[in-house]
């Protein structure tokens, strides 16, 4: 049954590289597996997947442990900077980076084991109250403050767009997301990459693959609805 959806998943992914003459290689899903058992990972795991998207801290930690360890682990959730210290080395990219003291201390926990952190910066594009994220306007300041760090790299933006009931409603989000990300990169800042582009979920990631995405993080269309407890 996940194999089905993950095929299904694949193929619309597919189908928009194809209308759109981009790589297939040069975009990352990322199975959002939060909530969900190390059985269903294990299967999305046999079937080809590597890149996993977790929420919380001690989540992602417990399946670290048991799961193969040639997975890329991606912490897409709110981060608390007390929580920092457990994921350093064992995440691949942590997407929601969004206040400088969280990136100071993801540079302090990355010194103290000798690791360098991959992040995105998590951008507010819609200004919502209920969303992380940093406003378009304050992203400069930022990036000039960690691009001195030694062991973070900004490897581009992320950004989780409103719920909407027709996707194409968040177009003008992902093309500003878009445009954000090449007005970043042709400033040249040192230690600043904008290789990634994360954005688009189960509801619209076929729209922000088309304004840019490279990478999109799919959770209910492969593993079904989520339950909360």
């Amino acid at each position: 049954m996940l194999k089905e959806n993950l095929n299904l998943v694949e193929q619309r992914i597919q189908n928009v590289c194809r209308d759109k003459k981009i790589p297939r290689d040069s975009i990352t899903l990322v199975a959002v597996s939060k909530t969900k058992p190390v059985t269903m990972l294990q299967e999305i795991y046999d079937a080809g997947c590597r890149d996993f998207g977790e929420n919380k801290v001690q989540e992602l930690v417990d399946k670290y442990e048991v799961l193969p360890k040639d997975i890329r682990w991606h912490m897409i959730g709110h981060l608390q900077r007390n929580k920092v210290k457990y994921i350093i080395g064992k995440v691949a990219l942590i997407h929601s980076v969004d206040s400088l003291r969280l990136a100071e201390t993801i540079e302090k926990e990355s010194a103290k084991k000798n690791v360098t952190t991959d992040i995105l910066i998590e951008v507010n594009m819609a200004r919502e109250e209920s969303k992380f994220g940093v406003f378009p306007e304050d992203i400069d300041n930022l990036l000039y403050e960690i691009s001195q760090f030694s062991h973070v790299h900004v490897k581009g933006l992320m950004t989780v767009a409103p719920f909407v009931d027709n996707p194409r409603k968040n177009s003008e989000i992902f093309e500003k997301m878009h445009k954000l990300s090449v007005d970043i990169e042709s400033k040249n800042i040192d230690n600043i990459t904008m290789s990634i582009l994360s954005m688009g979920m189960t509801n619209d990631y076929e729209v922000a693959l088309e304004e840019g995405a490279n990478m999109i993080r799919v959770g209910t269309a492969i593993f079904g609805e989520r339950n909360y407890h």
